[in-house]
C-alpha cells in the first residue's frame, strides 16, 4: 500500500491511495469464506459449497467489501497516527473511484479530502469590550406599553350601530335557507362592502350581493356554512338582518385587570399596578438587552477568532451527508447561516474547553421552564402555576429535539454569561425603539 499526501493547505489534506493484491487478499479470502458458511445453494449442504462456486458468484462483493475496509481503515490510521482533529469526514474525489476496474483489476488507486478542524487562539479577558444596551423605564413608554395591555385585554360589547372596525352579528336568508348568527368583519371588508353596513343598528334589514361584499371564496362559504365546492350553485344575493353590533372595548384598571395580568391578588390598586407594569416592563427590556448582546458577543467573539475553514469541502460534505434532501444550490444559499453558525459552535466549544465550563441540571431545567413560559405566554397564559410549568417543562426535555435545543441554548447560556462577567462592558442607554430596530 502507498500513501501520498498530494496537498496540504492548512484547511484540507488531500491523500491518494494504492492498494496492491497482496493488501487486501486476506480479508478479500474471510469474506469469501463468510460467505460460503452463509450460503444456501440448491445441491449443496448449507456451508459446504466449493470455493470456485463462491468465488464465481460472490468473489466482485467480496473484492468491494475488502477494499472499502481496507479505505476505511488506512483513511482512519493516517489521521490516528498524525493527530488530526478533523470536520465532518473524508470525502472521495469526484471521478477517482470511476478510473477502477473492479471486474478484472487487482490494482486500485483512490484520492480523498479531508478537512482540518481549525487551528486559533481564543483569549476571553477585561482587555476585551463589547456594547450592553440598556433601556430605561420612562413614563410615556409605560402609558404606551398600558394602553397595549389595555386593548390586549379588551372584550367585545355591543353598541347601538356599525362604525369601521366592528362586527356585525346577522341572520341570512334565501328563501327557505336561513343561516343564523353570521358573524361579519368590517374591518376585512373593502370601502364598498363596508359602507353597506356603516351606520347600520340592530333590527335594520337590507340585501347584500354576498359575491361582491365577500369575494374570498373560503371566506364566504364559512358564513354561509357551505362547502366551497357548493358557492357556484348558491344564489349571490341574500336578505341580512342585524341581530347585534359588538366592537372591542378596551380593560380597564381593576381587580379582573390585575388578576388576568399578574395572578389573583397580587396587584390590588393602581399604584401596585404601577409598579407591576414597571417591574414587567424592566425584565422585557433585560430580555431584548441581553438579546442583543449575544448577538454583539458572538460576532465579537468570531471575528476575534478569525477562524479558517474550507468552505468548498463544507459545502461539499453537506450534500454528501444529506443524500439528495437538498440541491446544491438549496446549501448555496443556506450556507452563510450555516458557516456562522458553524463558527460560533467552535469558538463556543473553545470558550467551554479553555475555562473548564459545565451545563448544570440547574442549567437545562432553568431554559426548559423559559420556554415553558414563552410557550404559553403565546396563548395569553402568563399565570401558569409553577408545578404545571415544570411538567410542562419536563415534556419538553424528554423530546430529543426540543432537549437538544435546550441543551445548545443552555450551553450558549453559560458562554455568554462567563463572557459577560469577564470582560468590559460599555454601557450605553438606548430607547426601546432604537434597540429594537437593531435587533430586527
Amino acid at each position: 500500500m502507498e500513501v501520498k499526501e498530494l496537498v496540504n493547505d492548512g484547511l484540507t489534506i488531500r491523500l491518494s491511495f494504492h492498494f496492491v493484491k497482496d493488501d487486501y487478499a486476506d480479508s478479500r479470502k474471510k469474506a469469501l469464506n463468510r460467505f460460503r458458511r452463509n450460503a444456501d445453494i440448491k445441491g449443496f449442504r448449507r456451508g459446504m459449497a466449493p470455493m470456485a462456486l463462491i468465488e464465481r458468484l460472490y468473489g466482485g462483493q467480496a473484492l468491494v467489501e475488502s477494499v472499502n475496509q481496507l479505505i476505511s481503515d488506512s483513511l482512519n490510521n493516517y489521521i490516528e497516527e498524525h493527530k488530526l482533529t478533523v470536520i465532518g469526514e473524508p470525502l472521495p474525489v469526484e471521478d477517482t473511484e470511476a478510473k477502477n476496474d473492479f471486474d478484472g483489476g487487482e490494482e486500485f488507486d483512490f484520492t480523498f479530502d479531508i478537512a482540518l478542524a481549525p487551528k486559533f487562539d481564543l483569549t476571553v479577558s477585561a482587555e476585551d469590550k463589547i456594547p450592553y444596551y440598556t433601556i430605561p423605564v420612562n413614563d410615556k413608554e409605560k402609558e404606551e406599553y398600558k394602553k397595549m395591555l389595555f386593548k390586549q385585554y379588551s372584550r367585545l360589547e355591543s353598541c347601538p350601530e356599525v362604525k369601521d372596525g366592528d362586527f356585525v352579528i346577522a341572520d341570512m336568508t334565501q328563501g327557505e335557507r336561513k343561516v343564523e348568527g353570521a358573524y361579519i368583519a368590517t374591518s376585512v371588508l373593502s370601502d364598498d362592502a363596508k359602507a353597506q353596513f356603516v351606520g347600520k343598528k340592530t333590527g335594520d334589514v337590507m340585501d347584500v350581493d354576498v359575491v361582491a361584499t365577500f369575494p374570498n371564496e373560503a371566506d364566504r362559504a364559512a358564513m354561509l356554512r357551505v362547502k366551497k365546492e357548493e358557492l357556484a350553485s348558491t344564489e349571490p344575493v341574500w336578505h341580512l338582518e342585524v341581530k347585534d353590533v359588538k366592537n372591542y372595548v378596551d380593560a380597564v384598571p381593576g381587580k379582573e385587570l390585575y388578576d388576568a395580568l399578574f395572578g389573583p391578588d397580587k396587584v390590588h390598586d393602581e399604584a401596585e399596578f404601577d409598579k407591576a407594569v414597571t417591574e414587567r416592563m424592566t425584565d422585557e427590556f433585560k430580555q431584548e438587552s441581553d438579546y442583543r448582546f449575544m448577538l454583539d458577543a458572538r460576532e465579537y467573539l468570531m471575528n476575534k477568532a478569525d477562524i479558517k475553514v474550507s468552505e468548498d469541502f463544507l459545502k461539499r460534505w453537506l450534500y454528501q451527508v444529506n443524500e439528495g434532501k437538498f440541491s446544491k444550490e438549496d446549501i448555496d444559499k443556506d450556507f452563510p447561516m450555516f458557516i456562522k453558525d458553524f463558527k460560533w459552535q467552535t469558538v463556543e466549544g473553545r470558550i467551554m474547553a479553555d475555562n473548564k465550563l459545565e451545563v448544570t441540571k440547574d442549567d437545562l431545567n432553568a431554559e426548559a421552564l423559559k420556554l415553558a413560559r414563552y410557550q404559553f405566554a403565546m396563548y395569553g397564559l402568563s399565570n401558569v402555576p409553577e408545578e404545571h410549568l415544570k411538567g410542562y417543562a419536563a415534556n419538553i426535555m424528554a423530546d430529543d429535539k426540543q432537549g437538544r435545543r435546550i441543551a445548545e441554548k443552555a450551553q450558549e447560556n453559560v458562554v455568554l454569561d462567563f463572557v459577560r462577567k469577564t470582560v468590559t462592558l460599555d454601557n450605553k442607554e438606548i430607547s426601546s425603539a432604537e434597540l429594537r430596530k437593531m435587533n430586527q
